[in-house]
């Protein structure tokens, strides 16, 4: 085998595996995020710097804390960013900085994350406040991520005149599936959550997400789009969660919510909660970090043998982003008051977010559906009035 090869392979071996450590490190600043907002005031009294957390140290824990843990890991990524973004082969020194050099970049981190602790509090609000528009952009772009998938597993498994039966029997189940679990996600939100009329806002939210249901169903199947029923299924599904995910983070509410009252305790169903919540926030910029061609102009470029696989700019602006997005989600978007122990995205300020994101969702994937109508309309008009 040639050499040459036998290299390119290890190096692109070396890039593969880079993604997951920078995953797990962005997890442990997570796990490290947590720590510092809910038990840091009692494990660090002593150690923190009173120029910067004041006398008391409260800046440098709860909400602040959050924000300094999120600022550190925002540098470490961003820098990252800065030294990346020109990677295009396997050989080139931004790609073996990128896959390689583990213990400086180890001081690196810790320089990180060390820094914003000597940072005055007003410099880290201005940041919250920042952070604020960066996890805004990190949710539109990982719905842009989310959507592509979706219209590309809608491509590889509608049928078509080539298409085998299997194919479509598949299609038709997986549809049937999700439009399943999506009715059955309404029944269940009117049950739990707007069980009496006093429940107006959540009738609304949970009604408005049927109503959009209908809608991507219908604009998928009219015959000038005819995107048949796989795509908006899986849509169906995923602004279902979304108006849930919404609902759940509402603060408890004996009328409204049948759920079982926070009483200030915790159990091993809060804890694996917990991990599955940081888990998902890791996984959502994870996976929308290497997805860097679904916002490629031209998505058909070949890739030679030593060019690299994901790239790696993208990959670091992601997490930086993703840095701003898990520190709103563990102060609940509010720079004022902390959250309480054990808790994530717990919040009416929360909810609004996550409602605005499904109905920004739903216009994004209509959008989708109907813009290469709207294309082909105004080149049959162009044509129509160039030809006198």
């Amino acid at each position: 085998m040639d050499p040459k090869n036998v290299a390119c392979c290890e190096e692109r071996s070396k890039s593969l595996r880079a993604r997951y450590i920078y995953a797990i490190i962005f997890f442990i600043i997570n796990l490290t995020a947590w720590f510092i907002r809910d038990y840091g005031h009692s494990v660090f009294p002593p150690t923190y710097y009173k120029e910067a957390c004041g006398t008391t140290g409260h800046d440098c824990f709860h909400t602040l804390g959050v924000l300094r843990v999120s600022l550190g890991c925002f540098i470490f990524f961003f820098l990252m960013f800065l030294t990346t973004f020109i990677a295009r082969k396997l050989y080139e020194a931004c790609s073996k900085w990128h896959s390689g050099w583990w213990k400086l970049k180890f001081f690196l981190l810790l320089a990180s994350m060390v820094v914003p602790f000597f940072i005055p509090p007003g410099f880290i609000h201005i940041y919250g406040e920042v952070a604020r528009v960066g996890a805004g952009i990190f949710l539109l772009l990982q719905l842009i991520s989310v959507i592509e998938f979706i219209r590309w597993w809608n491509k590889y498994w509608s049928p078509d005149e080539q298409s085998n039966q299997r194919s479509c029997s598949i299609a038709l189940f997986t549809s049937t599936v999700f439009y399943g679990v999506s009715i059955c996600g309404i029944v269940s939100m009117y049950y739990f959550y707007a069980p009496r009329p006093a429940c107006s806002l959540n009738i609304f939210f949970i009604t408005w997400t049927a109503l959009l249901l209908i809608v991507m169903m219908v604009i998928s199947l009219h015959s000038k789009v005819n995107r048949g029923l796989l795509s908006s299924g899986i849509m169906a599904s995923y602004v279902v969660f979304l108006c849930w995910s919404a609902i759940r983070s509402e603060p408890v509410d004996e009328k409204c919510n049948v759920q079982k009252p926070d009483n200030g305790k915790f159990d091993w169903t809060t804890v694996l909660g917990f991990l599955i919540a940081i888990g998902a926030i890791v996984m959502a910029t994870f996976s929308t970090g290497i997805d860097s061609k679904s916002f490629q102009f031209n998505k058909n470029n070949v890739k030679l043998e030593d060019d690299i696989r994901y790239n790696y700019g993208f990959f670091h602006m992601i997490f930086s982003l993703g840095a701003m997005y898990f520190a709103m989600l563990f102060i609940s978007w509010n720079l004022n008051d902390s959250a309480t122990e054990w808790s994530i995205d717990v919040g009416w300020a929360s909810a609004g977010v996550k409602i605005i994101n499904e109905w920004v969702a739903a216009t994004i994937y209509t959008w989708k559906l109907v813009s290469p109508v709207v294309k082909q309309y105004r080149v049959v008009n162009n044509e129509q009035t160039m030809q006198p």
